[in-house]
């Protein structure tokens, strides 16, 4: 198997061999739970790569779409993607791609790949190295972005992008806001990020560009962030907020909420979390996010500390620079059977949530 180590530069050479021996089939790009623009646009960047070689790429995703900047890129330069669903034949393709994770936050379409004898034959990431997947090929590195890596595979040759055509300047607009929005609009970009932007600035589509981050936050986000204030309680630099129920429409609003929080004075590092209701009323799922502007504190480390892991050895979180994000599924409690039920099964998640936090940061405190 070929893997390579974390930071370790890949030769587009490589995966283009990759790419090669796989000649005219058809592949699936796998994308996390919620995908964000740093997924999207990645996965965008790997199908046009896989045209040039007569590979046909579905890219598929679980949960929702619902950032308004998210909603917008994928309207504005129509990006396609599909919801999975049980329904969908996985047997289909030959082969499946991740990008942006490394199978532990799109479990539920990893295990159904695994079932239809799908084997995984890429994966592309930025995030630090974990186990669940064997694929044929690797490329993790600490870049600021996924999209900063397949930036590098485009200038590199794998595909010689054309300002001419329209699915290249769609790439390269799509790339430029994934590295931007997940260095912080280059706050915590590297050199490798900056060199991406520059070769990508030739080929985006300024215009297309501005109005997909110039998205207003949604109503539901307001009320999120407003939550989050109310509730939050600050110890040691960390400031810490449960904001109870919400629906999965508006799951992105915790990492918003989050990164609001960071924002406040002698805050350095802020986790934001609730319970995440599916369509199904008893899909209940633990959704957090973290955010830190310290940077002796590891969040992938912190998560995996605090969270641990599940009966199956996996992680409930891990994280990046700067970011990380946890998610405990309620399992056996989910659903409601009445509103005094909802609102004791609220508490005890957040009691508990809170305590492993405070244990964490030595801090000794009741969780209520």
């Amino acid at each position: 198997m070929e893997t390579e180590e974390l930071l370790t530069p890949v030769s587009p050479v490589k995966i283009a061999e990759v790419f090669e021996a796989h000649r005219g089939e058809r592949h699936v790009v796998v994308l996390q739970n919620f995908p964000d623009p740093d997924a999207i646009s990645s996965a965008f960047a790997h199908q046009l790569i896989s045209s040039e070689f007569g590979i046909e790429v579905d890219i598929l995703y679980n949960g929702r779409i619902s950032h308004q900047q998210n909603i917008a890129l994928v309207k504005l330069l129509e990006i396609e993607l599909i919801r999975y669903h049980e329904s969908l034949d996985l047997s289909q393709y030959n082969g499946a791609v991740f990008v942006d994770n490394q199978g532990t936050t799109c479990a539920e379409i990893v295990e159904a790949l695994e079932a239809a004898g799908v084997p995984t034959l890429i994966v592309v990431d930025h995030h630090e190295q974990q186990e669940r997947l064997k694929p044929v090929f690797s490329d993790i590195r600490r870049t600021g972005a996924t999209a900063t890596i397949y930036a590098e595979y485009l200038e590199r040759g794998l595909v010689d992008l054309d300002k001419s055509r329209k699915s290249h300047v769609v790439a390269a607009t799509a790339l430029m806001h994934g590295i931007m929005t997940d260095t912080g609009n280059f706050i915590r970009a590297n050199a490798e990020d900056f060199h991406a932007a520059g070769y990508l600035s030739r080929f985006r589509d300024a215009g297309l560009l501005q109005q997909i981050v110039s998205q207003s936050r949604s109503k539901a986000a307001m009320e999120i962030i407003r939550q989050s204030l109310g509730n939050r309680v600050i110890v040691e630099g960390f400031s810490i907020a449960g904001i109870g129920y919400l629906r999965a429409e508006d799951r992105d609003t915790i990492p918003q909420a989050a990164d609001f929080l960071l924002t406040e004075e002698n805050v350095h590092t802020a986790i934001v979390y609730g319970i995440v209701t599916g369509d199904d009323e008893q899909d209940e799922t633990l959704v957090g996010s973290m955010r830190t502007s310290k940077i002796t504190i590891d969040p992938d480390e912190f998560i995996k500390e605090v969270f641990g892991k599940n009966a199956a050895g996996h992680y409930f979180g891990g994280g990046k620079p700067s970011a990380g994000g946890f998610e405990i599924p309620i399992g056996f409690l989910s659903g409601e059977y009445s509103e005094e039920y909802r609102e004791l099964k609220w508490q005890v998640f957040d009691g508990q949530i809170k305590q492993k936090l405070f244990d964490k940061i030595g801090v000794k405190r009741s969780a209520t």
